[in-house]
Parts: structure tokens; sequence; C-alpha cells
């Protein structure tokens, strides 16, 4: 909103300087900017309101990390400041006419709701087991199937709409409609509904010590936010022989609001914590991350660039099929993990919370570089 009313001084008065807000990088300057400030300053009213409200973290006991114990009563559903912090930036700098912004804000604020919802259930409620697991599910599979929808039957997303970049391999490509153009939902939509579930409780997992979410979530938004850019230049998309996806600009301003709201979001969220993101924040910030590389069709670049919270996440599966097995079979369940999620297993070995949270961050910094440079090395 704000992009078209500087956009319409710049045409009726052209006044010095404001033909420079036409520019991606400026909008998505002052996105992140305005981000990062609306994060640190309505946060700290927010967390207030939090506490008034007594809206606070209940740590479960008896399940082996007794020092977290101390972390009850901090506020928590501080993932309303993320969302404020990315909504109003977006708004204000993208183009109206965006069928890329307007999805993705949908994508986030209606996990938002659904994370809303379970941390409403959990603090409020006092129901420390939250919205029962099939309805969070439900939710999900719901905001992934309207998403399939759109990025399928939407003219915008006609031409490349089920075919997806394969990494580190040039002039190469997949196309999930090999069962034939005309069946290409088929294949394509459920690929939209796995990829948002999985990316947004990946980071749900992960969101268990003070500024590991947040911090990884931004370093993910930064590489996404490079992908984007490039990608919606016909020139760069063209040298990189990538998918040239018009439009695709406004998903950087996205990504700006989101990389600003995030570091904000750190300003109160690092250790130790003033305030917990919750469901709120975790599912709105992985389906933002999952949507995002799903619209640039780099999803198959998310293991790499979600590395953290593919590893979160696969820890627990190992940790939980192995203990089932060896349970049917040896009539005592075995542990791969001294505890799962991953950081729980260095807690657990005696590292220091912020040390692990620290160390995650730089390998989420060397697989965000990994990431950006498979576009070279194509």
């Amino acid at each position: 909103m704000l992009y078209w009313l500087l956009d319409l001084i710049n045409q009726r008065f052209d006044p010095p300087g404001f033909g420079a807000f036409n520019f991606i990088t400026v909008r998505a300057a002052f996105a992140a900017g305005m981000a990062l400030l609306i994060s640190i300053f309505i946060g700290k009213k927010i967390i207030r309101l939090l506490q008034r409200m007594q809206l606070k973290e209940n740590i479960r006991e008896g399940i082996g990390l007794d020092h977290h114990l101390d972390k009850s009563g901090t506020p928590s559903m501080g993932g309303i400041i993320i969302l404020i912090a990315i909504i109003v930036p977006t708004l204000l700098w993208m183009k109206m006419t965006s069928i890329y912004g307007w999805m993705i804000l949908f994508v986030v604020i209606a996990l938002g709701i659904v994370g809303f919802t379970d941390d409403y259930i959990k603090v409020i409620k006092k129901d420390k087991d939250g919205l029962m697991g099939r309805f969070k599910i439900v939710g999900q599979v719901t905001v992934g199937l309207i998403l399939g929808l759109v990025l399928y039957f939407y003219p915008d997303f006609s031409e490349y709409n089920t075919i997806s970049t394969i990494p580190f391999i040039k002039d190469a490509n997949i196309n999930y409609a090999f069962l034939g153009e005309s069946l290409g939902w088929l294949i394509y939509i459920p690929v939209v509904i796995f990829v948002l579930t999985a990316v947004s409780n990946s980071v749900n997992l992960t969101d268990g010590l003070d500024g590991l979410a947040a911090g990884t979530t931004a370093i993910a938004g930064m590489a996404l936010g490079v992908l984007a850019y490039v990608s919606g230049r016909v020139d760069y998309s063209g040298y990189l022989d990538l998918i040239f996806l018009p439009g695709t600009g406004e998903l950087v301003i996205f990504c700006a609001a989101l990389v600003g709201a995030c570091f904000g979001f750190l300003w109160y969220n690092t250790y130790p914590a003033q305030v917990f993101m919750g469901d709120t924040g975790s599912l709105a910030l992985g389906g933002a991350i999952g949507a995002v590389a799903l619209m640039l069709h780099k999803e198959l670049l998310l293991p790499i660039l979600c590395g953290i919270f593919f590893m979160e996440t696969l820890s627990v599966i190992i940790q939980t099929t192995w203990f089932k097995y060896t349970k049917r079979k040896y009539g005592e369940g075995r542990r791969v993990f001294l505890m799962a999620p991953l950081h729980h297993h260095f807690e657990k070995k005696g590292w220091a919370e912020p040390k692990i949270v620290v160390r995650f961050w730089i390998i989420a910094v060397m697989l965000a570089v990994i990431t950006v440079v498979t576009l070279k090395l194509r």
C-alpha cells in the first residue's frame, strides 16, 4: 500500500529520489528495516501484555531436562510479534496486484491461526497436549491443498506449474506431470501438501532452545530471498539456467520482512529468552519457508537449505522407530540418541544451550551458502 502511494506521488509530481522505490532491493531493505523495528518496539509491549494475561509456558517435568524448569513462566505465544512484523511491512511494500505476495501472506496467516489455536489450548485452557495432532494436520493439509490448487490452476503459474529445479544438474528439471499434463495435479498437489506440512512441523520440532528456530529461519529466509531475486530477473535466471519466474521479486519483499522480523524477535528470544514464539510462530515460519520454495520451484533444495530442520525431524523419526522396533523385538525399547529432537541430545551430553544454538546457526549458514552456490554449480 505504501509502495502504491509512493509510486503514485512519483508519477504525478516526479520528486527527486522517489524513483528508487521502484527497485526491489530498495523496497526489500525498507521492509527488512521496518520488520526489525516493529519486532523490537512492538515486541516489548506484547511481552508485557502476555505477562499481564498470565500467558506463560508450562514446562513438562520428568522428561530429563530439569534445567528447563527455570523457563517455566516465560511468556509464550510470542509468534504474534513475528506475524505482525512480517505482515505489516509486506503489505506496505509489496505490489498489491502480486499473487505471490497474497498467497504467501495467506499461508503465514492461516498456519499462524492453526498454531495460535494450539497455543491457546495449551496456555489458556491449561491443556499441555494442545490441539489434537490430527486437527493440526488437517489445518496444515487444508492450507497446503489451497496453495497447491492455486499454484497449479492460477494462470500466472500455468507455464511451469509442475516443474521443479534439480540441484547440481544443469539443464535438468523434474516434471511432476509424468502421468500426463491433464493429470499433473494428482502428483503436484500432494507434493505441495507434503512439503508445506513437513517443513512447518520440522520448524516446530526445532523450536526447543532459545533463539534456535528464529535464527535458523532467518538464515534460510536470506537464502530464499536471493533465489527469489535471481529467479525474477530475466538476465540472472538466463545466465544461471534457472526457470524465469516474473513477479517473484515480491517474494524478496516478503523474505526481507521475514528476516527482519526474526532478527527483531531474537532481541527477546536469545538466551535467556524473555518470550517463546510457540506454535503461533513456528508453524507460520515453517509454512513460509516451504511455500516460498514451492513458488520458486526450488523445493528439492529444501533438504540442503533446511538441513537443521531436516536433521531435527530425522532424529525424532529414527528415535521413535528404533525404540518401537527394539521394544517389540527385545521387550525393552532402546534409543539411538540420548534424547530427541537432536538439540536435546547435545544438551544431555552437557553442551551449554547457547553453544548448541550458535553452532547450529553456523551449520545453517554453511548450508545456506551451499544452497545458493548450487545455482552456479549446475
